[in-house]
């Protein structure tokens, strides 16, 4: 099972990216899925997390209202818009795939990680 997480970059204070991710080699559209970052000398936090439906979603208090979760279950994929990011939003983001069909906010309810991808927001 791979997930493959795609979309970072380097992007100006107060500017826009979209996160992908997709899965192989099975589906989650059982599943619910989540986004997490870890920004150097942190720990992992979590970041978003959306039900299995597409129905329910969650954020951390400190993305709220700039970031959003979605998810298309035909390509077996999760999205996150990132709208006015700062550079305290640098962090490598990881897709996560959960054991339950709603989102949760504890890392270690998910069982499917992606490898990460690099999110570098410049002042």
């Amino acid at each position: 099972v791979q997930l493959q997480a795609s979309g970072g970059g380097l992007v100006l204070a107060g500017g826009s990216l979209r996160l992908s991710c997709a899965a192989s080699r099975r589906t989650f559209s059982n599943n619910g899925l989540g986004w997490f970052r870890q920004a150097p000398g942190k720990e992992r936090e979590f970041v978003a997390a959306i039900s299995w439906k597409g129905d329910s979603t969650i954020y951390s208090d400190s993305v709220k209202g700039r970031f959003t979760i979605s998810r298309d279950n035909v390509k077996n994929t999760v999205h996150l818009q990132m709208n006015s990011l700062n550079p305290e939003d640098t962090a490598v983001y990881y897709c996560a795939a959960g054991r339950r069909a709603y989102g949760t906010t504890a890392p270690s309810e998910y069982t499917y990680w992606g490898q990460g991808t690099l999110v570098t927001v410049s002042s």
